[in-house]
This record gives structure tokens, C-alpha cells and sequence, in this order.
């Protein structure tokens, strides 16, 4: 038997017989890790509590044969309580866990960076001192920059022309200059590039100073391009609520396009569109 220990969120569970549960976490040192539970659903667990989503553990585990089992746990932050009390952050955390559990297909790789972009979000979530909107959007981002996802905004995406451009595209990977913009872009306001550039770089003071329109706006472009490239949709993000527009985006956009936020979820439904076209993918 191999003992090991580590540090590590859980993404979430799942039954398993009368008793047990299987536990995804994903951790410092170890990656992506499912693992056993056993006896967590009984009143009478020791360490049942402190195995639900979104909670920050130090965990003790032996090497099974399929599935590694727990065997002790200790809290390290108790994001849960705070978090699962209000339906935006508990919604928001969903789609955090989510798409960090896509991000890693590989159980058993390192991923340091990912694990601290998790912590560092479901931490600013269960404080509640951002919009859990912005920490979403911020998230998700900056995830995609570490899957290699990252779209382009301050230049363009093909020809590497610095910006800003007015031109958007989901498949073509963000921003396009005139010469190489294709058909089918949009062209948010000049403000939703802006909060982009600003949430990827953790400019707090720019995103939490943008209207509700423009983070309406910028969270269909996110949401696109993630799924995109996961060629899936996220079960979560339906359910995120989004706080009501305070005015409307001033219409300072492209000649041919109608409204930033009805392009947006434009693109937004086209890569539902697709992943449909493509039919189930498996769970």
C-alpha cells in the first residue's frame, strides 16, 4: 500500500453503492485525482462534510488498484458555506469546477497553475467582495491561457497587427484587423476589448468600473470561445446568473452589425449550434 498526501479542491461527486462516493479533486501535486470515499453518506462519517464541491482539503490517500482511497481529511478553507448560500457565487463556483475537471483530461499530471487559478477563484468568490460575474469571466480566461486558448485581443489574431481592432471571431481566435477579418465576425464595442484585456490581466480597477452591458456582453464572447474549443458545451454556464443591464452599449459599433450584445450571443448560439451539429460527445 502507497500512502501519499496532498492539497486539493473537489469538483464534484459522485455516488458510489449504498455508502461510498467518488471524489474528483484536483490537487497541488498530483493533478487531476478521483478517489473513493468510503462511508462519507453515513451519519456517522468522520470526514463526510468536508468532501463536498468546491472545498479546499488537505487529503491522505493509499494507491487502489483503480481508484485510490481516502483515508483522512482535513479542511484547509471552507469555500462551501459561503459560497453555496447565494445562487450567483454557487452557480458561477459550478461552472469554475466544471471547466477546471474539462481542462484535465489526464488524471495524475501536474497542473500547479490551474489548481491556483481555482483556489484564487472560488477564494474571491466565497469572500463576495467582486462580482461573481468578473470572477467567472476572469477565470475562465485566464484558464484558456493556460490550455493555449487565450484569444486574442490587443492585436490581430491571424496577421499579429496590433490593435485594437473592431472585428471579432471565435474560430478565428479573437481580434482581426480589416485585412483579415472573415465573414461572419463580430464587432463588440470598443469597451467590452477593453474588460476582456483587463480581466485576463487582472486589472480590477478597469473590469470593476465597466457597466453591466458591456460584462454581458464580454461574458457570451468568453463563453463562446471556451466552448469552442472544448467542442462541448458547459452544463453549468446556462444556470449562471447574470445581473441585469443598468443601459444599454451605446450603439458605437461596426457598420454592419446591429447591437454589441446581440452579436455576442449570435456568436454565442452558433457554438451551441455547432456542438450540437456534432451530437453527444459523451459525459
Amino acid at each position: 500500500m502507497s500512502l501519499y498526501r496532498d492539497t486539493g479542491v473537489v469538483l464534484r461527486v459522485h455516488k458510489l453503492g449504498e455508502a461510498d462516493r467518488i471524489i474528483t479533486l484536483l490537487t497541488r501535486r498530483h493533478g487531476k485525482v478521483r478517489a473513493v470515499a468510503k462511508g462519507v453518506r453515513r451519519t456517522t462519517s468522520r470526514f463526510g462534510a468536508r468532501l463536498e464541491p468546491f472545498g479546499h482539503v488537505d487529503v491522505q490517500l493509499y494507491t487502489g488498484r483503480t481508484l485510490d482511497v481516502i483515508t483522512q481529511v482535513e479542511t484547509v478553507d471552507a469555500f462551501a458555506l459561503p459560497i453555496v448560500g447565494d445562487y450567483q457565487r454557487y452557480t458561477a463556483a459550478s461552472a469554475i469546477a466544471e471547466t477546471a475537471d474539462r481542462l484535465t483530461a489526464e488524471e495524475g499530471e501536474p497542473v500547479l497553475k490551474l489548481y491556483l487559478l481555482v483556489v484564487g477563484a472560488l477564494r474571491a468568490l466565497a469572500e463576495g467582495q467582486r462580482d461573481a460575474s468578473l470572477v467567472l469571466d476572469a477565470f475562465l480566461l485566464r484558464s484558456m491561457a493556460f490550455a493555449g486558448w487565450a484569444p486574442a485581443i490587443t492585436e490581430c489574431a491571424r496577421c499579429g497587427r496590433r490593435g485594437p481592432h473592431a472585428a471579432f471571431n471565435i474560430q478565428a481566435g479573437g481580434s482581426l484587423c480589416a485585412q483579415c477579418r472573415v465573414p461572419g465576425s463580430v464587432h463588440p464595442a470598443p469597451e467590452v476589448l477593453v474588460l476582456l484585456d483587463a480581466l485576463l490581466h487582472g486589472d480590477w480597477d478597469t473590469a470593476e468600473g465597466s457597466v453591466q452591458g458591456v460584462r454581458r456582453d464580454v461574458s457570451g464572447l468568453v463563453a463562446a470561445h471556451l466552448q469552442w474549443h472544448l467542442e462541448r458545451q458547459l452544463r453549468s454556464l446556462p444556470f449562471v446568473e447574470r445581473r441585469a443591464r443598468e443601459a444599454p452599449i451605446v450603439d458605437t459599433l461596426g457598420s454592419d452589425s446591429v447591437s454589441g450584445e446581440t452579436e455576442v450571443t449570435s456568436a454565442a448560439q452558433g457554438t451551441r449550434s455547432r456542438e450540437s451539429a456534432h451530437g453527444a460527445t459523451g459525459a
